[in-house]
């Protein structure tokens, strides 16, 4: 059984959240994850700009500072997204992180975009799961020494919930990983978009690619690496959302044991703000449930059963299920814990802080 420590958000002027934070960090034992010159990872997410509901950067701040009180060299970082939006490319993805206040002058901490310029910078990492047998991870995530897992409980319109083991699966993808997480299809050419930069031509592993007047697959070569996805800027390249939820939340999975399996690592959970959707979304609905605490655990299953059975607790019934009742989040549990994650059954110890 693993223990989740728990914190709620009562304060005042002596004892207040960025302190209880503190506190956290020394139960979960950060100074066993940071070596001297560790370079450590801080994975969260940036939030898509016009949505208000991510983790405030003050709260990083605290997590840097620890991490330099050790000896370690913290950055923050985050992978693109498949989809096109302000995050998919690391220039637009950098100026969102510092329109939404994660600057070097409030963090302490450098933003390093995990697969680089246009999503392609990954590390292959062999598993030989059930559904991924060699996972793409983002470069600086595979290249780091240590995590720290900062995340956001939300719910998810594809998993149910978006806790910790989606902020660690999909978010350290690269784009092709993504791609291979959402779709066994390959891509498909929008060819109202398309204008013949061929750059996708250019970057196609398997010369799948010819362009003429538009871009045209050769399926018979495609791959499905989704890298003409990563290449294009015009949206003419596109993924076929087809995996059922199911499915989806088992490859997920498998991509967070596979960025887990040599690391070591904590994970920091927000019960605040607490969307329905995905805080990729550019704007917040209003919350489903009340803002409850702040969890932290080294076990990634735990910490996320923790925070479903909170929410669930507190409202008397399951918000998550009633905003997308056709996606069911107890999957990534069951699988996670199946396949050596994590364990489900967990102690939650309630840490008292001094208020005085």
């Amino acid at each position: 059984m693993s223990v989740v420590y728990f914190t709620d958000l009562s304060a005042n002027a002596s004892m207040n959240l960025l302190k209880k934070l503190e506190v956290l960090l020394d139960k979960v034992e950060l100074a066993k994850v940071v070596g001297q010159n560790y370079f450590v990872a801080i994975k969260i997410h940036f939030g898509e700009y016009g949505n208000l509901a991510f983790i405030r950067p003050q709260y990083v701040k605290i997590v840097v500072d620890q991490i330099k009180k050790y000896g370690g060299k913290p950055f923050l970082t985050d992978s693109n997204t498949l989809y096109r939006g302000n995050r998919s490319n690391a220039i637009d993805h950098l100026l969102n992180a510092y329109m939404n206040g994660f600057g070097y002058e409030v963090t302490g901490a450098p933003v390093i975009i995990a697969d680089g310029l246009r999503g392609s910078d990954e590390i292959k990492v062999r598993i030989n799961k059930t559904h991924i047998k060699e996972a793409k991870i983002a470069s600086a995530i595979a290249l780091s020494d240590s995590l720290v897992v900062m995340t956001h409980f939300k719910g998810h319109e594809q998993t149910g919930f978006g806790g910790t083991l989606k902020n660690v699966g999909m978010g350290s993808a690269s784009r092709a990983g993504k791609l291979e997480q959402h779709s066994e299809s390959k891509p498909y050419v929008v060819v109202e978009n398309c204008v013949a930069c061929r750059m996708c031509e250019r970057n196609c592993p398997t010369m799948a690619i010819t362009v003429v007047k538009f871009a045209t697959i050769d399926y018979a070569k495609c791959i499905g690496c989704g890298q003409c996805i990563a290449m294009c800027n015009y949206d003419a390249m596109s993924p076929k959302w087809s995996d059922s939820s199911e499915l989806l939340s088992k490859k997920m999975v498998e991509y967070a044991y596979a960025v887990l399996k040599d690391k070591k690592a904590i994970f920091i959970s927000f019960l605040t703000d607490i969307s329905p959707d995905c805080d990729c979304w550019h704007t917040n609905r209003p919350p489903i449930a009340p803002n409850i605490g702040i969890l932290a655990s080294i076990d990634p299953v735990a910490l996320d059963q923790a925070c479903i059975d909170l929410v669930v607790q507190r409202q008397g019934k399951d918000p998550f299920l009633e905003a997308h009742p056709k996606v069911t989040w107890e999957t990534q549990l069951s699988y996670a814990q199946e396949i050596g994650l994590g364990f489900r059954k967990y102690e939650l110890v309630k840490v008292v802080c001094d208020l005085e």
